[in-house]
């Protein structure tokens, strides 16, 4: 297991220099966020990233994410030349260093929240999704603005989407994934990059799109478009987890020994009657057993990325909401200190 953490490059508040200090730290997590998406990425921007987080005794062995233009989830006549600048930073990002790529295909909006400083009885504050919440949100009134939402949409934009997505149901949207996966995924083999989809978060529809990296049966349906050791996933516990049916130590048992976990971001969350609220990562503060879940890539020698998902705002930090530094730290140590007790157990079992 690699350890790594998550860094949104030269203006994040949380600088490398104490990133390095968390016990066990492997690599950055980081991506080039000042190229509009659909371009290709100058390789300048790529090496200074490499170099910045070289200089700090780190790899730079994971982006997340090359996001994917909405041009080819719509399947539209435009995509090929999108699909290209693609193909050509996995070469980029191959070259570098990098060997895992996380990227999504969820319609227009990337991971949905519904308030993002719930206070919670010790006074801390995280993200949570209430689906009463949802309901009263119009992302189309041009005053809507979460995490994992491109801000870059202006009101217009997002009508014209919406109006676009009502010809893509889930099948179109198969249909169009396949096509980019056909692609790009002999690109990353050629590349020594392993490409890893991350699930739809929360895993159920928004607002009337569709999406469909969502359960069990979709990631099978997922992993067979191309069957290759390139084409895997970003395993999210709390994205999938949101899921109350999701059984996620066994799915996690399952794609690791398949070999198809590339990445692994790891959080907990609570299950309440309207949705879920995050919590720290121990696995008594939430509805997930995360104990479990390390156990799971510890019985398949798991030798992917792990990195601590989102953290809750503590000790009076302010900053980007889930992208604190101090508890997403806490959750590093916590699954760092589960995995060498599962390690240690194992290979002391049979002396």
């Amino acid at each position: 297991m690699k350890m790594t953490f998550r860094w949104y490059g030269e203006s994040d508040k949380i600088t490398l220099d104490k990133i390095r200090q968390i016990p066990n730290m492997y690599s950055v997590v980081t991506a080039v966020y000042d190229v509009p998406v659909g371009e290709v990425w100058p390789n300048e921007s790529i090496a200074a990233l490499k170099d910045a987080a070289a200089r700090n005794g780190l790899k730079m062995e994971v982006i997340e994410s090359v996001p994917v233009h909405e041009d080819i989830k719509l399947g539209l006549p435009t995509r090929d030349k999108y699909i290209d600048a693609y193909k050509e930073n996995i070469r980029r990002l191959g070259k570098a260093g990098v060997k895992c790529i996380c990227y999504n295909f969820m319609p227009v909006f990337d991971w949905t929240r519904t308030q993002l400083d719930k206070v919670a009885a010790d006074g801390s504050t995280s993200l949570v999704y209430y689906e009463k919440q949802l309901k009263e949100m119009n992302p189309l009134d041009g005053e809507l603005s979460l995490p994992g939402w491109d801000s870059s949409y202006k009101k217009e934009d997002l009508k014209r989407l919406f109006e676009q997505y009502k010809a893509v149901d889930e099948e179109k949207l198969f249909e169009n994934l396949e096509y980019f996966l056909k692609a790009i995924i002999p690109v990353a083999e050629e590349a020594g990059v392993n490409m890893a989809i991350h699930p739809d978060d929360p895993p159920w529809p928004i607002f009337g799109l569709p999406r469909i990296i969502t359960n069990e049966k979709n990631i099978d349906r997922f992993l067979s478009l191309v069957d290759s050791p390139a084409n895997g996933l970003t395993f999210c516990t709390g994205s999938l987890g949101a899921d109350q049916n999701a059984d996620i130590p066994r799915l996690v048992a399952k794609y690791a020994a398949m070999g198809r976990i590339h990445f692994m971001h790891i959080r907990n969350i609570r299950f309440v009657a309207d949705g879920f609220e995050e919590t720290a990562h121990d696995a008594n503060y939430g509805s997930l057993d995360i104990v479990g879940i390390v156990k799971a890539l510890s019985d398949a020698d798991y030798d992917g990325y792990v990195r601590p998902d989102h953290g809750r705002m503590i000790w009076g930090e302010q900053g980007k909401p889930g992208y604190g530094l101090y508890d997403r730290a806490l959750g590093a140590s916590y699954i760092n200190g589960v995995w060498e007790a599962l390690r240690y157990e194992k290979e002391n079992r049979n002396k």
